[in-house]
């Protein structure tokens, strides 16, 4: 959990133009906006390198410093990274009350996927859901949420509700309506072949036709 707060110190930016945000970028800067909490929004720069430590635990809790002043706690709300590269290149920081909750979007890793009897018979395990949406103090937000899946059978189905959660995290999706993973049947090796089969005499029906057609165009 991000239980403690990591440092991270940022300079006001005032609006500016694309040429002025692609020097930013090009120096080692990454611009954002640092808003909520009732406080008016703060335009600033920081440094790729600090910022990317800074945010390397999900949901952690930032102490974010502008121009040197007192820390105000923050949290990430959105970061837009570089289809390319994958660098972030903005990022939005929303000012948090440690003492209130607040919502999060919280990775959900299974665990124990080789192991489940129902993929060692042959079966196609597959995680429907990938994040998991919750509430809670935001020192409280865990990194992940891990469920073991190493019993699962073949036709069995997760839902959100058999996920245990770390205490003082709620978890607002439907617990009896969200599928967390299924496990479904090998697909049969002569289905595939009679699949293969039936679309190579359609391929074949419709030379043979097209071939008559030009054959009797060129009679004519």
């Amino acid at each position: 959990m991000a239980d403690t707060t990591t440092k991270l110190n940022v300079n006001t930016r005032a609006s500016e133009g694309s040429r002025a945000v692609r020097r930013l970028r090009r120096s080692g800067r990454v611009p954002g906006v640092l808003y909520g909490g009732g406080g008016e929004p703060v335009g600033f720069d920081a440094d790729e390198r600090e910022l990317r430590h800074a945010l390397a635990g999900a949901g952690a809790v930032l102490d974010v410093s502008v121009d040197g002043g007192k820390g105000t706690p923050a949290v990430l709300k959105e970061a837009q990274r570089h289809p390319v590269r994958g660098e972030t290149i903005h990022v939005d920081l929303l000012r948090v009350n440690l003492k209130e909750a607040i919502s999060a979007a919280v990775p959900l890793e299974l665990e124990g996927v080789d192991d489940a009897p129902g993929v060692k018979q042959g079966g196609i395990l597959e995680q429907i859901t990938r994040e998991l949406n919750v509430e809670a103090l935001p020192t409280a937000i865990p990194e992940s949420i891990v469920h073991a899946v190493g019993e699962m059978e073949i036709g069995e189905t997760i839902l959100l509700g058999a996920l245990t959660v770390p205490e003082g995290v709620t978890l607002l999706d439907d617990l009896e309506e969200t599928v967390i993973a299924t496990l479904s049947p090998p697909r049969l090796q002569s289905e595939t072949a009679e699949e293969i089969e039936a679309e190579t005499e359609l391929v074949g029906e419709d030379s043979s036709s097209g071939d008559g057609s030009e054959g009797s165009s060129g009679e004519e």
